[in-house]
């Protein structure tokens, strides 16, 4: 090559970089710079095909970023796998350039499909450096159609030429970083912006030696920052918490950690509120705190809440350890949580050994079963009743307790309308002199059954040795049976009550029938209180005592049936009983003259019980509907 020659393509050489010097400083498009760098460096070696190719974070991944001269489809698309086999690796390696004269002959590397296909003979890779401490961004290949010898001098041009490759691509990461940088900034501002007027909570930010308040927006709660301010700390917090904001800010900035605080402050309107104040550090890529974002809640009610609550825990604990009685706290299952003075006092335990089933120890062991029932079934009661004997650690005797409890709900909520179940409050109460004096009780009343027992009998006795033989006399004495039977049934129960049941067919069995198949005898389990049960037992008497002279016992044809029934809710459930004789031959009209059965059911059963009555003497039979109110019977469960 001539001299001419070579000083043409050295100052075509130079024409190139400074033309691409200009484009790498005035445009900001990487993707323009890259494309112009392929044009100018094929016109700078006379070549009118190459490539630049980007590594990809796998390090040994090569996408063809930019191109000139390459079928469609290959640049932005075909990868190049940089190994050791490839000339790509080797200069990736290296750090120098790779000149292959003509691949046909070239024995050290492989090349790839769509280089062959293209037609390349000759090729040579540089690289484009990356930043500092960086990896490499990549190769600029300048290829060739025909086998070339790429000189010394062409080399040295490369190798400058992709140093300016590199200061752009550089030069437009930064730019790159810098706008991303601003839009985060932007977008952070804006979302900012959007949690300051969304949410009602108090948002500040502060120095990173939080000498100085940069802004606050106070939401009517605290007054808003017109300007920075380094007297925040006497405007904003109360006198008396400085301290301890200041002593949990220090520790916050040593431990570089979260700042997460209640304490009082002054409020916009001047009186005295509380807030939950958190705030975190912001770092910048040094790891040096930029500044601390935070946001403070108004828990001025909550604490108001809280301490009405302290009080009242303080008053209930007072009351429940001033009572004369054993209470306690439980779960839902019976494991006690805590136990009053009084109960560690006469039982002689400790407060830990009375928790969960320890409280147990104090009961008599074969009240042990009945204890753990009652509280299985307190969950679906909704209320724990049991008597058992517990230990007195000063003599230890045995005494009678009744445990009574109730649980604690909290406030209603959807699924739950009566609240959930926080916890259950009982006492447990001595009755041990109760027992005795209701045993005392219970011999005295068998007594007085007794003696009106014999009284009842002397009365009769008297009667038929009084009046002779009449139809009054033996009405007089079989009204008094009744009355006795009703004392005998009174005798016998424990709950000073009859059952309906055995109470009609005692009247039926007494009057003559009690067992026909004519007789059907049918209703709930029912109690009758002995206050309630003599009035009941006459009027059935007297019922009965008609139907066997007159009515369907008394007729082959007749029929009986006695049946009952409770009517509307719980609470206010009435007792309807309904005597209905049918196929009675009955003789027209009513009766001339009310006798007895029928003053009494009409008038005495209305006045002494409050009950609803109604008779009727139908061409079929009688018929008679006595309605007791709530309150004079027991169902079965005892309930009134």
């Amino acid at each position: 090559m001539t001299a001419s020659i070579r000083e043409q393509e050295w100052l075509r050489q130079r024409d190139v970089l400074a033309r691409f010097g200009e484009l790498a400083l005035q445009s900001d498009n990487i993707g323009e710079i890259l494309q112009e760098a392929c044009y100018l460096v094929g016109q700078a070696l006379g070549t009118d095909i190459a490539k630049v190719m980007e590594l990809q974070e796998d390090g040994t991944t090569l996408l063809i970023k930019a191109g000139v001269g390459w079928p469609t489809g290959v640049v932005g698309k075909v990868t190049v796998q940089a190994d050791q086999g490839s000339s790509e690796g080797h200069a990736l390696r290296t750090g120098k350039a790779v000149i292959s004269e003509d691949i046909e002959t070239e024995k050290r590397f492989e090349y790839a499909g769509f280089i062959r296909d293209a037609g390349v003979r000759a090729l040579v890779n540089v690289i484009i450096i990356g930043g500092k401490d960086q990896p490499a961004y990549g190769i600029l290949q300048v290829d060739s159609r025909v086998p070339r010898r790429f000189t010394e001098d062409d080399t040295k041009f490369l190798r400058g030429y992709a140093n300016l490759v590199a200061a752009a691509v550089s030069r437009l990461r930064k730019v790159a970083e810098m706008r991303e940088s601003e839009a985060r900034l932007r977008v952070s501002e804006a979302r900012y912006r959007a949690l300051v007027t969304a949410t009602s909570n108090v948002v500040y930010r502060m120095s990173p030696d939080w000498t100085e308040m940069q802004q606050l927006d106070g939401q009517g709660f605290l007054s808003d920052t017109v300007s920075p301010s380094k007297a925040w700390m006497l405007g904003y917090i109360y006198p008396d918490d400085q301290s301890q904001v200041t002593g949990s800010i220090q520790e916050a900035i040593w431990t570089r950690g979260t700042f997460d605080l209640e304490h009082r402050v002054c409020r916009a309107d001047g009186t005295v509120g509380w807030t939950h104040s958190r705030a975190v550090p912001l770092f910048n890529q040094q790891g040096e705190i930029t500044e601390w974002f935070g946001a403070a809640s108004d828990v001025t009610e909550f604490k108001r809440v809280e301490a009405a609550l302290i009080e009242g825990e303080g008053r209930l604990r007072t009351l429940m350890e001033g009572i004369p009685l054993l209470v306690w706290r439980s779960d839902g299952e019976g494991k006690w949580t805590w136990a009053s003075p009084q109960w560690l006092e006469y039982t002689g335990q400790s407060q830990e050994e009375s928790r969960d089933w320890g409280w147990l120890q104090a009961v008599h062991p074969d009240d042990h079963e009945r204890a753990r029932q009652a509280w299985h079934e307190a969950g679906t009661n909704g209320l724990l009743n049991v008597e058992f004997r517990v230990r007195r650690a000063a003599d230890g005797n045995w005494r009678w307790h009744q445990t009574r409890s109730v649980p604690v709900r909290g406030t209603p909520e959807p699924g739950h309308p009566e609240g959930r179940t926080l916890e259950w409050l009982g006492t447990t109460t001595d009755i041990q002199d109760l027992k005795h004096l209701q045993g005392q009780q219970t011999v005295l009343l068998a007594e007085l059954q007794h003696r009106t027992r014999n009284l009842l009998a002397v009365v009769r006795n008297v009667a038929r040795r009084s009046i002779g033989p009449s139809p009054g006399r033996s009405q007089y004495d079989a009204r008094l049976a009744a009355i006795g039977r009703v004392q005998g049934f009174l005798a016998r129960s424990s709950s000073w009550s009859v059952a309906l049941q055995e109470l009609v067919r005692a009247e039926l069995l007494a009057a003559g029938d009690g067992t026909s198949d004519r007789v059907t005898v049918e209703g709930p389990s029912v109690n009758l209180p002995g206050e309630e049960v003599q009035p009941m037992a006459l009027a059935l008497h007297e019922l009965a005592t008609n139907a066997v002279k007159y009515g369907a016992i008394a007729q082959p044809s007749g029929h009986l049936s006695v049946t009952w029934r409770l009517e509307g809710p719980d609470s206010a459930a009435q007792l309807v009983l309904e005597w209905r004789e049918s196929g009675v031959a009955m003789s027209s009209g009513r009766p001339e003259r009310q006798g007895y059965g029928t003053e009494l059911i009409t008038r005495a059963l209305p006045y002494q019980l409050k009950a609803e009555t109604h008779l009727e003497f139908t061409s079929d039979g009688v018929r008679c509907t006595i309605a007791l109110p709530a309150g004079t019977f027991r169902n079965e469960d005892g309930r009134e």
